[in-house]
């Protein structure tokens, strides 16, 4: 297993291994909900705001996270929310998905981010370091309509001290079905 941070020439392919694995998950509708939230991320979101990292397998991309910037403005931290997430569903199970995101944890502490957020399964993003947070330790940017999946983890320190201010995220997840 290889992994690439290389999406501008992939684009096509990791938009489709979203689409596929949230159909095969969730039905046809999640499907193309987020593969059109991937599509708008990389059309919108600025390089320096957009960390995207694949796991391949002979060359094939059978797992894709995305990074992108969160801002708390009375916070000089650096900030970024983890979502979306895939593995390609003939790959699920084989620990594929938490090897690729202790590789992108890794790869943003090196480039100085100080914590990630995300919003899911705790049961498994708690496999890589992830703790259930409440929106006094961060806010969230829009409405949740699940509190309990609210996650974090500072990456330069054992606890995630509560970030300051309203929450701020890319324009792209500025919608509250997401949430």
């Amino acid at each position: 297993m290889g992994y690439t941070s290389n999406h501008t020439e992939r684009r096509e392919e990791i938009c489709a291994l979203f689409t596929a694995s949230f159909t095969d998950s969730e039905g046809a509708g999640e499907g193309k909900l987020i593969g059109q939230l991937v599509a708008d991320i990389f059309d919108t979101v600025a390089e320096e705001d957009l960390f995207a990292f694949s796991a391949l397998d002979e060359g094939r991309i059978v797992a894709t996270i995305l990074f992108t910037r969160m801002s708390y403005p009375e916070d000089t931290r650096t900030v970024f929310l983890l979502s979306p997430v895939a593995v390609a569903t003939d790959h699920q199970g084989k620990g594929i998905g938490q090897d690729l995101l202790r590789h992108g944890l890794i790869s943003l502490q090196q480039r100085g981010v100080d914590v990630v957020l995300t919003y899911g399964d705790i049961k498994f993003y708690s496999k890589v370091g992830f703790n259930q947070i409440s929106e006094d330790d961060a806010a969230a940017p829009m409405p949740l309509s699940y509190p309990h999946g609210w996650l974090g983890q500072s990456l330069h320190s054992t606890s995630l001290e509560p970030l300051k201010g309203d929450a701020n995220c890319v324009t792209a997840f500025r919608q509250p079905d997401l949430w």
